[in-house]
């Protein structure tokens, strides 16, 4: 199947988007149920929410999507990534987990081109880890090769496997794989052991038969550091 990237992104009949013919980003779009009373202001790391790269998110109140990583910058800001067409910059962020609808950051930046968005996060509202579970990010690099297998951590289909493809389109900033990648996985991250080495944006055909497709880190970061503005100099939590 021929897949063709658009620089605009074109809401499907489904709810989602569709890059191009048969590419269809992943945003779990919908008002999040959010609760009606505002609990307090989290003051103390004890009471903030945990989170981590394949945490679930909301953005801007509407679209749940899945948290890539978390980590400092050169200024030392704490900060995130997700799949830029989850939000628009000025967008507030929530941790799914909540429950409570506390904002604990705000997308500051994005690309459309490459598909990323960068949060900065309110360090007093959460604590940040390099794990969930069993999932772990360590250290960002390069794309993983075919025929190696990664992982993924998606909010909507947890944690999964697969072969990588590699830059089928010959890119030089995209790698497909194998992996089970549904709505509201956009932003997951990928690994290789504990290597971040990507991030989930869209899937070709059907959701979990088709192949995911998904920015490299190494794009994304570089794309940030020639910006020289928040992210920049990123460096993922290690706890």
């Amino acid at each position: 199947m021929t897949v063709f990237r658009s620089t605009r992104a074109s809401k499907s009949p489904s709810g989602r988007r569709a890059y191009g013919p048969g590419r269809i980003a992943l945003t779990g779009v919908g008002v999040a149920l959010l609760a009606a009373a505002a609990a307090p202001a989290i003051g103390h790391a004890e009471d903030a929410a945990l989170l981590g790269g394949g945490s679930g998110i909301v953005v801007g109140n509407s679209s749940r999507c899945t948290l890539t990583t978390i980590g400092n910058d050169a200024a030392g800001r704490l900060v995130g990534f997700t799949a830029g067409h989850c939000g628009e910059p000025g967008a507030s962020v929530v941790a799914e987990a909540a429950h409570t609808g506390e904002g604990i950051g705000r997308v500051v930046d994005k690309n459309a081109e490459l598909d990323y968005a960068i949060i900065e996060f309110d360090p007093n509202r959460i604590t940040p880890t390099d794990r969930l579970g069993d999932f772990a990010i360590t250290e960002v690099g390069a794309p993983a090769q075919f025929p190696a297998t990664v992982c993924k951590k998606g909010r909507t289909t947890g944690t999964n496997c697969g072969l990588v493809w590699g830059d089928v389109l010959a890119s030089g900033r995209e790698t497909w794989t194998q992996t089970c990648v549904l709505p509201g996985d956009s932003g997951g991250p990928i690994v290789a052991g504990s290597r971040l080495v990507g991030m989930v944006n869209a899937y070709v055909g059907v959701g979990c038969i088709g192949p995911e497709v998904g920015t490299d880190i190494a794009a994304v970061l570089r794309d940030v550091d020639a910006r020289a503005g928040v992210g920049a100099g990123f460096q993922p939590t290690r706890n």
